[in-house]
């Protein structure tokens, strides 16, 4: 195990631009991740192991809702926080921070926007303190970049809900307590439900041999005729827009934590290339090396600069979808090509265990399609300057 030497790049002095409360809030998640995530995380990756031993501590950064208000159990924190802290744990990896993104944007932000008040009493706290772990179902096998095309659906039952269908590709699914489930009723308007373990008919299975976020929990949802308490349908939006404006939360922490993956890798190629000697010299002072280093650092500042300010625009209520799908693409993008790099900076040692950087390669090929793929990503931007879809 080698330890964790990060020191987080700040070519363009962004720190200047953060309040002492985001310091403190990042720099906690920092020093929890290096003491926390990355002394184990190699070994669950390889294990294909989620480490739940860390959702306590999750909780305690406030990873789990922290723009939540503090009566629901969250931290009550802007957005900007909220992106560092997602930065700082991609860091450690991106199956942690997808947990977090999870539990957060997907399950937590729903119930907070489109619950009732009993609802959010309900399960908002528990979820914010690491006692229930949700997940989010609305990918499905046959319907992933076309979610209006889902075919799991719900019945008016009289006093209970009827639910059938199944999801795919979904984070947590293993061991969450809860899902927040998007299907369509009779009349084949979209919908969420809160469907809870232990409702018969409603299981979980896990899927194995990914070689992609192999640290985080991966499974399906099954339902089938799952009676589902009239009580647990989101009252307050319906439609495909529901589901969308949770991915708007999910992606704009995504493309926080894209950074944070990038950072990794760069500092441990940046640090590697001052020590490792060939011909008589550190490889740091051959132009080849030089040249990529460069590129790295200027990429990640450019990421950084636009989620910033994507952050601002978050912070007052002016961020678009489109916007928000620009920086996921971006970042992800940059995030992967810098990886990719970092690897051949360091060689045959890059795609062993002993550094981050391989895991990181692999869990960005998750990240750059998961919640939008990069070419959906893309003709969302095509669409929102040109006015016109081309998504068929």
């Amino acid at each position: 195990m080698r330890p964790d030497l990060f020191q987080a790049p700040d070519y363009y002095l962004l720190d200047e631009l953060l309040s002492d409360e985001h310091k403190m809030v990042r720099d906690a998640a920092r020093e929890w991740v290096k003491r926390e995530v990355s002394p184990i995380i190699e070994d669950y990756a390889q294990k294909a192991e989620f480490p739940k031993q860390i959702i306590n501590g999750l909780a305690e950064i406030g990873a789990f809702g922290p723009y939540i208000p503090e009566e629901y159990g969250g931290a009550g924190l802007d957005q900007i926080s909220y992106g560092l802290i997602m930065q700082e744990i991609e860091r450690g990896d991106s199956g942690v921070r997808s947990t977090a993104s999870v539990q957060s944007s997907l399950v937590m932000y729903p119930i907070w926007k489109y619950g009732n008040e009993e609802q959010r009493m309900k399960y908002l706290p528990k979820l914010a303190s690491g006692e229930f772990i949700g997940c989010f179902g609305l990918t499905e096998p046959d319907h992933g970049s076309n979610p209006s095309g889902m075919v799991t659906n719900f019945k008016d039952k009289g006093d209970h809900y009827l639910l059938n269908g199944a999801k795919m590709w979904i984070s947590n699914a293993p061991f969450a307590d809860i899902a927040v489930v998007w299907a369509k009723d009779e009349s084949g308007r979209i919908h969420g439900l809160i469907v809870e373990r232990g409702m018969e008919g409603f299981t979980t299975p896990e899927t194995h041999n990914k070689w992609s976020l192999r640290a985080s929990a991966t499974g399906e949802l099954i339902f089938d005729n799952v009676k589902v308490p009239k009580e647990n349908l989101l009252p307050n939006k319906s439609g495909l827009g529901a589901p969308l404006g949770c991915l708007d939360s999910a992606r704009y922490g995504i493309a926080w934590g894209a950074i944070g993956a990038a950072m990794d890798c760069y500092d441990t190629a940046l640090r590697y290339a001052k020590e490792r000697i060939q011909f008589d010299k550190p490889i740091a002072a051959t132009q080849l090396q030089q040249k990529k280093l460069a590129e790295m650092i200027t990429e990640i500042t450019k990421a950084q600069l636009l989620t910033w300010r994507l952050g601002v625009l978050r912070n007052e209520g002016k961020a678009t979808s489109a916007q928000i799908s620009m920086a996921k693409r971006n970042n992800v993008d940059m995030a992967i090509t810098i990886a990719r790099e970092a690897r051949q900076i360091l060689g045959g040692m890059g795609i062993t265990g002993e550094y981050s950087i391989m895991r990181h390669m692999m869990n960005l090929e998750s990240v750059i399609t998961y919640e939008g793929t990069h070419d959906i990503h893309l003709l969302i931007t095509g669409m929102d300057i040109t006015g016109l879809p081309a998504f068929k």
